[in-house]
């Protein structure tokens, strides 16, 4: 590594806060552990946790990188002792636990994958936090199945784009909520059966509409408060809701009956925390189930927007605004 520089460029969190909390800085350049590579980043993905996380809402697991940034792909650089399944000057997309808002990042050899056929990095750079969120909420847990319904909120968003083309890649029908028809429209283009604009309608009466009475088999929501008791009342018997976020709220009063009138499953995870030999395990299943997709073009990371890493204010206030369609991209 002695042709690598010893300082990088970085955006750290100067204090929880809004978008200017984002400040461009100069960190030591990290250096690789046994089993772990080196990625010099061309761009990094930017995720709902980010924002948590420069609000003060969010803090990184111990031993991350106190920097932002959850998904990369970019060079790989430097090899740790016993790393073996890249080569120097592979290109690599990676989840990483933090420290992905930076010119270099160091991520465990089995938490990386290599970059699709036919995807640009700034493409793989909006892959791995998003469609590892999905494949483990939507199949893992979820269990969707071929011919079931899926409803999916917050379908314009990185996180509901993948979960559209994932859904329909996999023959499931899908019902999504949005917040203009703008973004409807985007929806339906990915392959949503139903787009539901959540201001002019209520999602529960179309959704048993759409499914003829029967409901939605999975939901994923990452908006919780008053969501939960309508997921219910969405849900399809035999139903699960996984819950990934709650932007209106973690604490709900609930009526239970549906639960056990429904027989319903809620359950949620997170993704971050999770040990490296978790998230292998759903790389692996990436790698073997949605790595073809993506290289034969079933599936396609939606770009909405690219930042230089320096303009990672702006990219956050975009997010906070909320107009985005499909992923904000930080680029180096």
């Amino acid at each position: 590594m002695a042709d690598l520089p010893d300082e990088m460029r970085a955006v750290a969190i100067a204090a929880p806060g809004g978008p200017e909390a984002l400040t461009p800085t100069k960190r030591p350049r990290p250096s690789p552990c046994a089993g772990e590579i080196l990625v010099r980043v061309v761009a990094a993905g930017v995720n709902r946790p980010d924002v948590l996380q420069r609000q003060g809402m969010y803090t990184p697991p111990p031993g991350a990188s106190d920097l932002p940034g959850l998904e990369i792909a970019g060079e790989v650089v430097a090899l740790g002792e016993g790393a073996m399944s890249f080569k120097l000057g592979d290109a690599a997309t990676a989840l990483v636990a933090g420290g992905g808002y930076a010119e270099y990042c160091v991520v465990h050899e089995t938490n990386a994958l290599p970059v699709p056929a036919g995807l640009s990095l700034i493409e793989a750079a909006a892959i791995p936090e998003t469609y590892c969120t999905v494949w483990t909420n939507v199949f893992d847990r979820g269990g969707l199945k071929r011919g079931e319904w899926l409803l999916v909120h917050g379908g314009a968003s990185g996180i509901g784009t993948t979960a559209i083309q994932l859904a329909k890649a996999f023959e499931a029908r899908v019902l999504t909520t949005v917040g203009s028809t703008e973004k409807a429209k985007a929806c339906v283009r990915l392959g949503a059966d139903l787009a539901i604009v959540y201001s002019q309608e209520d999602f529960v009466v179309a959704t048993l509409a759409a499914t003829g009475g029967k409901g939605a088999d999975v939901i994923l929501d990452m908006v919780g408060g008053d969501y939960v008791a309508r997921n219910y009342a969405a849900a399809a018997v035999d139903g699960r809701i996984v819950q990934i976020a709650f932007l209106h709220g973690r604490k709900v009063e609930l009526d239970l009956h549906a639960i056990m009138a429904k027989r319903l499953v809620h359950t949620g995870s997170t993704l971050r925390p999770r040990s490296v030999a978790e998230k292998a395990e759903i790389i692996d299943s990436l790698q073997a189930q949605v790595w073809p997709l993506l290289a034969d073009g079933r599936c396609h990371p939606l770009i909405d927007s690219t930042f230089p890493l320096a303009q990672a204010s702006a990219a956050h206030r975009r997010i906070d605004n909320a107009d985005h369609v499909g992923k904000i991209v930080l680029t180096l």
